[in-house]
């Protein structure tokens, strides 16, 4: 499970027009699930990102968690996270799960999220999204669940 973490001023998504998802001050996060991903990389993932500390303390340093600043959390699938671009101009995306796995543990993310981040909302599953963002920073951070899973079973 691949995630990009963007810690936001503001992010919104909408579907159709109708705004689906809105997080005030916290992270936006693209979430991309792997065919060999299970709910240990949600959980382990979700954990991680809850607990992870990038914003800014009162001297200027990133010592505070999403939580610790009261802040919100935007998921959004995203399975071009998985896109393979080494041969010809247009990627593949055959490394990203089946819609059916991938779904099941998107769902799943966002309740572990929700059981750590009060504040969580996330887009629609499948649909086409416009997401408006105000990155704060920036503060850009890319994770795999694999790095993590690797760190937590030694």
């Amino acid at each position: 499970m691949r995630a990009v973490i963007q810690r936001v001023e503001k992010a919104e998504v909408s579907v159709d027009g109708q705004v689906t998802g809105v997080c005030e001050c916290g992270l936006f996060i693209l979430l991309g699930v792997a065919p060999s991903d299970t709910e240990v990389d949600a959980r382990v993932l979700a954990e991680k990102i809850s607990k992870l500390r990038i914003f800014s303390d009162e001297n200027g340093n990133m010592n505070l968690s999403v939580n610790d600043v009261n802040g919100g959390v935007l998921v959004i699938s995203n399975f071009t996270l998985y896109a393979d671009y080494k041969k010809g101009n247009r990627p593949s995306f055959f490394d990203s799960a089946p819609p059916e796995l991938a779904e099941k543990l998107y769902n799943y993310f966002i309740a572990q999220v929700r059981e750590k981040v009060p504040k969580a909302e996330s887009g629609i599953f499948g649909a086409h999204m416009k997401i408006n963002a105000v990155c704060d920073g920036p503060v850009t951070i890319n994770m795999d669940s694999e790095v993590l899973r690797k760190k937590h079973d030694t």
